[in-house]
């Protein structure tokens, strides 16, 4: 299998996990942003795949790999059809502009 070519050779499994789902959201069960997110997917009615970082031993790696992809900050980073498109912000502007609801369908999460 091929590497996506963003992603550094050590990337922790942040490749294979993203590209699983229509929709991957990396996550800490205590962070509220990543809360809002999901719920925000949830009432949308999204299918999508949680990753909770602080649940799994290379969580720390995987999360300095989402900084050095440009998200800051790392948590949560959204990927929708295997490209990351960013943290709240960029959701909550997508949704906010009626830009997401589109994207969602196109990758065949809706």
């Amino acid at each position: 299998m091929e590497r996506a070519r963003f992603l550094p050779p050590s990337d922790f499994g942040v490749a294979r996990l993203a590209s699983r789902s229509a929709v991957v959201i990396f996550s800490m069960t205590t962070c509220c942003m990543s809360h809002t997110i999901k719920t925000l997917f949830h009432e949308l009615r999204v299918n999508f795949a949680v990753h909770e970082l602080d649940q799994d031993r290379n969580g720390r790696e995987m999360e300095r790999v989402l900084l050095t992809l440009g998200c800051k900050p790392a948590i949560p980073a959204v990927f929708i059809g295997g490209a990351l498109i960013g943290g709240a912000n960029e959701i909550m502007s997508l949704h906010l502009s009626g830009s997401l609801i589109p994207l969602l369908r196109r990758a065949g999460a809706l």
